[in-house]
């Protein structure tokens, strides 16, 4: 069982992965090869001068993995509550069972709506709908989070990058019973 599976692999969702991974989470991050990351070209990211967004896409996912995150290309159909946690069920690699589920889908929140997580209006232009999530990201249903620009946030990469950080310490801290923080310092030598 993963303590965190994580559906979409932008900004937000390989951000989640990188700090649950980097806590020493049991991480699935899943993405189906489809956001609007993969079309941009950010000159706005703060500490990137330039960079594509497939790029910053390659580099969250390999950030990820070498803290221990699995990473998983697959068109995620369902998720459905378990005895201890859910079920996410793939189009082609079967199903997997996690404690904690984030949704890092984008623009798109039609999983989010079959699952019965609540759904209300956006308000970034062409953001028709986001899921409904409180200051820490939790949905309705108790052990479903959401992140980034499903969650409601602007759709700048900066900004849904930070976003699934903070969900992530948030869903780390509940696993852990107490706040988490991840705070490096140069190394002295």
């Amino acid at each position: 069982m993963y303590d965190i599976v994580i559906i979409g692999a932008g900004p937000a969702g390989g951000s989640a992965a990188l700090f649950a991974a980097k806590a020493g989470k049991k991480t699935l991050l899943i993405d189906n090869d489809k956001g609007m990351t993969k079309r941009a070209w950010l000159e706005n990211h703060y500490g990137i001068l330039e960079i594509t967004g497939p790029e910053l896409i390659e580099i969250g996912k390999k950030q990820a993995a070498k803290f221990g995150a699995e990473l998983l290309d697959a068109q995620v159909t369902n998720v459905t509550k378990a005895n201890e946690g859910f079920t996410v069920e793939t189009e082609e690699n079967g199903s997997f069972e996690a404690k904690h589920v984030i949704l890092a889908t984008g623009a798109v929140v039609e999983l989010a709506k079959h699952i019965g997580v609540n759904i209300k209006d956006g308000t970034e232009p062409r953001i028709k709908n986001v899921v409904d999530v409180d200051a820490q990201g939790k949905t309705n249903l108790a052990g479903i989070w959401a992140a980034g620009t499903c969650a409601g946030v602007s759709v700048h990469t900066i900004i849904t990058a930070g976003d699934g950080a903070k969900v992530a310490i948030n869903v780390i801290s509940e696993l852990n019973g107490e706040r988490y923080v991840d705070h490096d310092v140069l190394k002295t030598t």
